[in-house]
């Protein structure tokens, strides 16, 4: 397996890849690289749903083309109403939700909210598993 990590220039400035590692200087919101998989671990609850409509549209670009059998885009972040939480589960999900007014112009979102950036985004499909504590994974099909 060979791992693309895509981030601003003055991030990766300097930094040494490996035999399956590049770093790549680039903005999410302008282009990603072409690749199977793109992964991103809690960072759309830090944007809006416009600025999550753009980065969607261009993973889906990335994951595009012919031979791509098993592209997808996965996600790990919260969902709100997931099956299953507790009342303490979803009191701090929604905690987390407050707490990032402040700082970004984020939210956390419920499935319904997910979908609706997914299918405006293009993508054809979803699925949603409750793995990591208070965050699921979540792929998301071209």
């Amino acid at each position: 397996m060979k791992c693309i990590v895509l981030d601003l220039p003055h991030v990766v400035f300097g930094m040494e890849g490996t035999n399956n590692l590049t770093y790549v200087a680039g903005d999410m919101f302008e282009a990603i690289p072409s690749v199977d998989v793109v992964f991103l671990k809690w960072l759309l609850h830090d944007w809006n749903n416009e600025s999550c409509a753009k980065i969607l549209k261009r993973c889906k670009e990335a994951i595009a083309g012919e031979n791509r059998a098993g592209a997808k885009v996965i996600i790990v972040d919260m969902v709100l109403d997931v099956f299953g939480r507790d009342d303490k589960a979803m009191e701090t999900c929604l905690f987390f939700d407050i707490a990032l007014i402040p700082y970004v112009s984020g939210q956390e979102r419920t499935e319904k909210e997910w979908a609706k950036l997914f299918f405006d985004a293009g993508f054809t499909g979803y699925k949603i598993i409750p793995a990591f504590g208070l965050r699921c994974l979540i792929e998301v099909y071209p």
